[in-house]
């Protein structure tokens, strides 16, 4: 490995997660646009739903241009514009897209403001293409699957602040229950939010991230690693799944939760919010804690802040939940789980494979936990899926783009394809919740997690035959 790439660059990683913490702002800002939505334009529950579905059918949309715009070109587009200039486009279209919502609101047109979302999911969808490699790239291999965890935790700090900053906006409040409010409000938060987007652009462009990052190019000049096409890597093929299916169990865990807690355990729907914002905020438990290894090479301080990282994420959530007047009683034995999450991080020892199979035997172990419990006990077990899914998209993330050098980030559009997974697993779990009942359709998020544990098993050996083994580039490391 070139020896300028020992240490994560944070002067070029720290201006790059700018564009986590939009993906995680725009997207659980979405859920307040759904009711407010509902009642402006009086839709139904099924009508509403369409907010989503333009939001993450973009992805998929997004990653088919993309790789007929490079086919078309015979030569891959991020390789041909370069990764700093993949990231201005994508922002740039993302913030035409908030445009669209002021003839939108003017008009009043439910269609407008879908292909608004769209558009800016549009966007996101090159971002991400560009963005999760980068990620890897910007420091030595060791510690990729790390950074895209401390990426993640970001990306989790706009999923947790951007619906009160959103909410706030639109209603004047915090709460997002209320929504006697002209359609009109909506245009002032997404004008702003699309010249931070314009900012955001101009300020990567002139940054100091590169073109053509140094860990892509040296894996490129690997004899052992040069095919015709990313999909001729097996890694890469079974990580498609094993991203579909990982979005899948992450989403439907959360969306079939408030079914079985009204229905199984009597809650009154006002009562369950504080439980889905616990499962949101254990995903950035969990990735503060897997992080800590990108943030220094200090065994000991690392010791210390794999204590200190998560019980700090925790108080993030209990802080967000006091200022919603919520109830934190229930909330304090969560501390005893989270302990769990711990010892998992410390045995997988940095090895993304490693933790890919012991945070998926976790999950597993959650979620039949919640299957064969009953009340407050289940739901934690339910919630507990989030501390363990926490690290399992940078871990697979990194195995499936490893190895693949020039076709990197082809490889990254076709893993950002599969985000469709989280509705198409969500809607299964449903459906199937409908003849075993609700409890019982939590099988389907383990089968999710027994192939997450399997591609983790798999894929070692195949990345072995490349030459490419994540135990010495760990054991190198201390």
């Amino acid at each position: 490995m070139n020896s300028e790439n020992v240490q994560t660059k944070w002067g070029q990683f720290i201006p790059l997660v700018i564009v986590f913490f939009f993906w995680g702002f725009v997207a659980a800002s979405n859920d307040i646009l759904i009711p407010v939505f509902k009642k402006a334009f009086d839709l139904t529950q099924g009508q509403s739903q369409l907010v989503s579905l333009a939001f993450y059918i973009a992805y998929t949309v997004g990653s088919l241009i993309y790789m007929g715009i490079s086919m078309l070109m015979k030569e891959d587009l991020v390789n041909k514009i370069g990764y700093k200039n993949g990231l201005a486009l994508g922002l740039t279209i993302s913030a035409f897209g908030t445009l669209l919502f002021y003839p939108a609101a003017n008009t009043g047109s439910f269609t407008l403001m879908l292909c608004g979302l769209f558009i800016v999911a549009l966007g996101f969808s090159l971002q991400q293409t560009v963005a999760n490699p980068l990620a890897i790239a910007l420091g030595p291999i060791k510690t990729g699957s790390q950074r895209l965890i401390m990426a993640g935790g970001i990306n989790n700090l706009g999923t947790t602040i951007g619906p009160l900053i959103v909410s706030f906006a639109i209603f004047g409040s915090a709460t997002s229950g209320v929504t006697n409010m002209s359609i009109e409000s909506v245009k002032i938060p997404y004008l702003v939010l699309g010249l931070a987007f314009l900012l955001a652009a101009v300020m990567l462009k002139f940054s100091s991230l590169p073109d053509k990052p140094v860990a892509v190019v040296e894996s490129a000049e690997n004899a052992l690693s040069i095919k015709s096409s990313a999909l001729k890597y097996p890694q890469l093929v079974m990580g498609m799944i094993a991203i579909f299916v990982y979005v899948g169990v992450e989403v439907s865990t959360a969306s079939n939760l408030p079914a079985y807690m009204e229905t199984k355990l009597g809650f009154l729907t006002q009562d369950i919010a504080p439980y889905i914002s616990l499962y949101w905020a254990s995903l950035m438990i969990g990735r503060w804690t897997g992080a800590v290894e990108a943030f220094t090479n200090e065994i000991n301080l690392q010791k210390i802040l794999r204590f200190v990282a998560p019980y700090l994420a925790f108080g993030v959530f209990l802080g967000v939940n006091k200022f919603m007047n919520h109830d934190l009683t229930p909330f304090y034995v969560y501390a005893l789980i989270i302990l769990v999450l711990i010892g998992a991080d410390i045995a997988s020892k940095g090895n993304p494979a490693r933790m890919l199979l012991i945070f998926s035997g976790l999950g597993i172990l959650a979620l039949l936990t919640g299957m064969f419990t009953t009340g407050i006990i289940s739901v934690y077990a339910f919630t507990s899926v989030g501390l363990f899914c926490s690290t399992l998209w940078p871990c697979i993330f990194t195995l499936a783009i490893s190895g693949l050098g020039k076709h990197t980030s082809q490889g990254s559009s076709f893993l950002i394809m599969m985000i469709m997974g989280g509705g198409i697993v969500s809607w299964l779990q449903g459906y199937v919740s409908e003849s075993i009942g609700i409890q019982s359709s939590y099988v389907i998020g383990v089968l999710c997690f027994a192939y997450l544990a399997f591609y983790a098993w798999k894929v070692k050996s195949i990345l072995t035959s490349q030459g490419i083994d994540f135990d010495k580039k760990v054991e190198a490391s201390h």
